[in-house]
This record gives structure tokens, C-alpha cells and sequence, in this order.
């Protein structure tokens, strides 16, 4: 395995799934602030209720996983795992009958 920066067995995607209640106002508004806080920490929006974050690292991945475990809302129910970039790369993507191609990684800074 080689040693680069951008190797996709150590890059890693964080993947949140989430399935929220939002009968009452409280609940859509805790659903939306839930949404709202992945975005600030840099989560992208797969589907509705599934986000990922890509990550140059499983040390990285792991404190993101940790800040999602810190804002776990009280009800409703939430996955996360983190996949290699390779196992990212192989997933097929459909929009409706049509295969399209999953997108590479935006690069991103790391300032520390």
C-alpha cells in the first residue's frame, strides 16, 4: 500500500443515516437542527437523511463520529459508520433507471 497523503485505503467517508421524528413542531425543529449542525461540520447531503463527510484520515473520522455521537438527538434513530474511499469509489449510484458516476472527493485544506 502506498504511503501518499490521498491514499483510498486511509481516506475515509463518515456516513450518518437518520431516521427522525417530525410530527410536532419540536420534533421538526430539532430534525433541522440536527440536519443544520452536520452541515457546519462539513457533512454533505447524500439523500435526505443521509449525509457523509469525507475525512484524510480514521483518526479524522473518528472525531467526527464523535461530534455526531455529542448532538444525537433524544428520539428517533441514528447510524454512522466510516467506509475507505476505495469502498466509496465502488458504490453505483442510479438516478432512476440511469447509472451515474459517483463524484470524487472534493480536497480539502487541513490546516493543522
Amino acid at each position: 500500500m502506498e504511503n501518499s497523503r490521498f491514499n483510498s485505503y486511509r481516506n475515509m467517508w463518515v456516513m450518518v443515516l437518520f431516521d427522525l421524528p417530525t410530527e410536532t413542531k419540536k420534533e421538526r425543529s430539532t430534525a433541522s437542527k440536527f440536519r443544520k449542525t452536520l452541515l457546519e461540520d462539513g457533512f454533505s447531503m447524500f439523500q435526505f437523511s443521509i449525509y457523509m463527510r469525507f475525512c484524510q484520515s480514521m483518526e479524522n473520522a473518528e472525531v467526527h463520529t464523535k461530534r455526531v455521537k455529542g448532538i444525537l438527538p433524544e428520539k428517533g434513530k441514528v447510524g454512522i459508520f466510516a467506509i475507505t474511499d476505495k469502498q466509496f469509489g465502488r458504490m453505483e449510484i442510479f438516478h432512476g433507471t440511469s447509472k451515474t458516476q459517483t463524484d470524487s472527493p472534493s480536497q480539502q485544506l487541513e490546516l493543522f
